[in-house]
């Protein structure tokens, strides 16, 4: 076969399957999309990644992309400038490979910096932490881009200060300071491949002082890491890395029936694992929708009159709802992320009504305010135990 038809033909095959991710989709123009990628030692094969790579971030159309292991400065830069409407960051100064591609019509950046520099902390931060400082909208927040020590044998050793979950452990200590000292109001959203399990058992988990927190701390992705192996980020062995933490001036945003978290399983679009891991990454990307106009967190219903909200939530056993309605024609349905109904709340003439959750699983879950058999409002439920 000629050299020039057997160009073609590897032309060919390379743009259909490119094409193919077309039908990649999530961001919108109504709310706040960010995500969290290890493009794995960037680009992971040549030229060939970075058409893949530019192709995937124009069609999800992400407000906001943290990246982890960019290795080479000059690919990036040549990926940034091919995107249309997007702009990058990368810090070259320390060793991180850390970065953020962005959307400057919607994101305005108030400031760009490192944290956790010196020698001091190099044993917790191999990579020292991003931080981005932005506008979006009339909201302010604070993104915090994250690449942790990898690997370990699972069990959390603090004697050991060369244990690789010990590692990981200071890494979060530090941050949550950081945060609860610089930013204890703002929106904050603490992301990357973090290289743990946030479902671990309490005593190896290393992110456990943000879970105990839960008041004020929330991985979004929590659902994910306690779901099927299918949707976690890391499928080669398998286990679930690349992490969300929003804290709790976000919380009624990410309670909102429009807000959504989801690992993007790009190797749907391809022909399979084996062709996203040679030519992309060994991650998938895991993203965040949030819904920030905090009037429809609460509730979307017609009648005014009609108040549905409950307290606390996120929550560990229980959660009470709270009515003014006091018709005996009201009942609340709970139901799970995937739209099974588990159960009924019916109670007359109350305006509280007490959701025991126990003997249910971690995860997200719909409440739905049924009047006179019509939906009014719905409320999105995190249960953490």
């Amino acid at each position: 076969m000629p050299y020039r038809i057997i160009l073609l033909f590897f032309l060919l095959m390379n743009f259909v399957s490119i094409g193919q991710i077309e039908d990649l989709s999530f961001g919108t123009n109504d709310t706040f999309d960010i995500m969290t990628w290890n493009i794995e030692q960037f680009p992971k094969n040549g030229q060939t990644t970075v058409n893949y790579v530019s192709e995937i971030i124009q069609n999800l159309e992400m407000d906001i992309i943290a990246i982890q292991e960019v290795d080479n400065i000059n690919y990036f830069e040549q990926m940034v400038d091919g995107l249309n409407m997007y702009e990058g960051y990368l810090e070259s100064e320390w060793f991180a490979g850390l970065a953020y591609i962005y959307n400057p019509e919607v994101i305005q950046i108030n400031d760009l910096y490192e944290i956790y520099t010196t020698s001091d902390y190099w044993s917790a931060f191999p990579r020292s932490p991003m931080v981005m400082d932005l506008n979006y909208n009339d909201h302010r927040i604070i993104v915090i881009n994250n690449h942790y020590k990898c690997c370990g044998d699972g069990i959390l050793n603090m004697s050991d200060s060369g244990d690789e979950e010990t590692r990981r452990y200071q890494a979060n200590l530090l941050l949550k300071t950081y945060i609860d000292q610089n930013f204890s109001s703002e929106n904050v959203i603490l992301l990357g491949d973090l290289n743990d399990d946030i479902a671990e058992t309490s005593q190896n988990n290393v992110f456990q002082m943000f879970i105990e927190d839960s008041q004020n701390y929330l991985f979004a992705d929590i659902e994910i890491a306690t779901g099927t192996s299918a949707n976690w980020s890391f499928p080669n062995w398998p286990s679930h890395l690349d992490h969300l933490l929003i804290t709790n001036e976000l919380f009624s945003e990410f309670e909102n029936e429009n807000s959504e978290v989801k690992t993007i399983k790009i190797d749907d679009y391809l022909s399979g694992w084996s062709e996203y891991d040679q030519n992309i990454s060994d991650h998938r990307p895991v993203a965040l929708k949030l819904n920030m106009d905090s009037s429809l967190s609460i509730t979307n219903i017609s009648d005014d009159n009609a108040i549905f909200w409950n307290t606390p939530n996120p929550f560990k056993d229980q959660t009470v709802f709270k009515l003014n309605d006091l018709s005996e024609n009201q009942r609340i349905e709970i139901y799970t992320a995937l739209g099974q109904k588990i159960t009924t709340l019916y109670k007359i003439g109350v305006n509280t009504i007490t959701w025991n959750s126990e003997n249910f699983t971690n995860g997200i879950y719909i409440a739905k305010l049924i009047i006179n058999n019509q939906q009014v409002s719905s409320k999105k439920l995190v249960l953490i135990k």
